[in-house]
């Protein structure tokens, strides 16, 4: 396991989500790669130069660790089964018809599942495919973001019998494969390891557009990221992340609307070491601080859990200052112990690979915003940590 520490430099501990806007001309690959315009080397060279700007930035931005902006993916839920967000490239026993919506957005928008066909299942792509390669290129500690096995769990009909596969084996294969993808990317060289659980708050909405989210699914999604996450020690769960929001796409999204409180309790259940949570763009954040700080545990199955608020909201063009980021922070040690208290972003800044940002007005001016709020975010970060006598590391 790597050796960082989160104080370092800023007190309290501060750590993206994971994902950058991909710039235009990237987003434009990937659709010509999709179309059969362009060959895979030519979207891999696109893909390199987003990451590389996408790291050389980020370090500017001071922050004391990094990811790569999942350049290389197409979306931050099926990285693993398929290259592209079209489908292009799909593993084995999935297909690309009739598979159950992920989410519906506030915009109208959706995206959409594959749907299991058979079995085995089995992951085509890792995380740690693309973070070797970033690595190599950054010079300060990288973090790597995974899908829930919650999500993926999606991909079994909500009704009906995969013929010769049952939901059990599907469960048992998926649970074993995610455990994989999160142990080799700390073979890989992560310092930290989070797991995108976005679906959690969804799961209690009860859309009839959307017939899983009325299934009383949380319970069984609790119990699959557990299932996985009790495979590792203590000491792997203290690097061992659950993020949650409402959703974060073309600068919509899909539960904010639900109150936190039917997710919350449950949530930290889960016994990871830390949770990224979704609070800048929460309108009311007292009631939510404050079930943070009655759920949040001090002994999860032998491990501290930390709060990670979020404190910059990604869909908002609008720049928050290193004080208002500060003042965020101060505001919610009011309660959430603060040697338990960390921030972050409310979630990834886009993490599917097609979008246009519409409230920002281009992709290329939201990575600039996205740099420029996660440098506040630092900054702020360590205001805060000086205003409430939290030392640095």
């Amino acid at each position: 396991m790597s050796g960082y520490d989160p104080r370092t430099s800023t007190g309290i501990p501060t750590e993206p989500v994971g994902s950058l806007p991909r710039p235009s001309t990237l987003q434009a690959a990937y659709a010509r790669y999709d179309a059969g315009e362009i060959g895979r080397d030519q979207l891999e060279a696109e893909q390199e130069a987003a990451v590389r700007d996408s790291i050389q930035r980020f370090e500017e931005t001071g922050s004391p660790i990094i990811s790569d902006g999942e350049q290389r993916w197409s979306s931050f839920a099926t990285y693993p089964i398929t290259d592209t967000l079209a489908g292009t490239g799909l593993a084995d026993n999935l297909s690309g018809e009739n598979g159950q919506f992920f989410a519906i957005f506030a915009d109208g928008h959706h995206r959409q599942l594959p749907r299991l066909t058979g079995g085995p299942f089995r992951y085509k792509n890792w995380a740690a495919d693309s973070l070797c390669r970033s690595l190599q290129i950054a010079s300060r500690p990288m973090k790597q973001a995974v899908i829930a096995p919650s999500m993926l769990a999606l991909l079994y009909p909500l009704q009906e019998e995969v013929p010769g596969y049952s939901r059990e084996q599907f469960e048992e294969d998926l649970c074993n494969e995610t455990e994989t993808d999160i142990r080799k990317a700390f073979e890989a060289g992560a310092a930290r390891v989070s797991v995108d659980f976005t679906e959690g708050r969804l799961a209690t909405r009860a859309d009839p557009r959307n017939p899983w989210t009325g299934a009383g699914m949380l319970p069984h999604f609790i119990e699959l990221n557990n299932r996985v996450l009790n495979r590792f020690t203590p000491e792997e769960r203290a690097n061992i992340g659950i993020h949650t929001c409402p959703g974060g796409d073309r600068d919509s999204v899909h539960s904010a609307d639900v109150p936190y409180n039917n997710l919350l309790p449950s949530m930290f259940q889960i016994n990871a070491g830390y949770f990224l949570i979704q609070l800048a763009s929460e309108r009311d954040k007292d009631p939510v601080y404050s079930s943070i700080g009655k759920n949040l545990r001090s002994d999860a199955n032998g491990v501290t859990q930390m709060a990670y608020v979020g404190v910059i909201n990604p869909l908002n063009p609008r720049i928050e200052s290193p004080q208002e980021v500060a003042d965020a922070l101060i505001r919610a040690a009011n309660f959430i112990p603060r040697e338990q208290l960390g921030a972050t972003d409310d979630c990834g800044f886009s993490p599917f690979s097609i979008d246009e940002k519409p409230s920002h007005g281009s992709p290329d001016y939201a990575r600039d915003v996205a740099f420029q709020k996660i440098k506040n975010r630092v900054e702020g970060t360590r205001m805060a940590a000086d205003k409430l006598n939290i030392p640095v590391a």
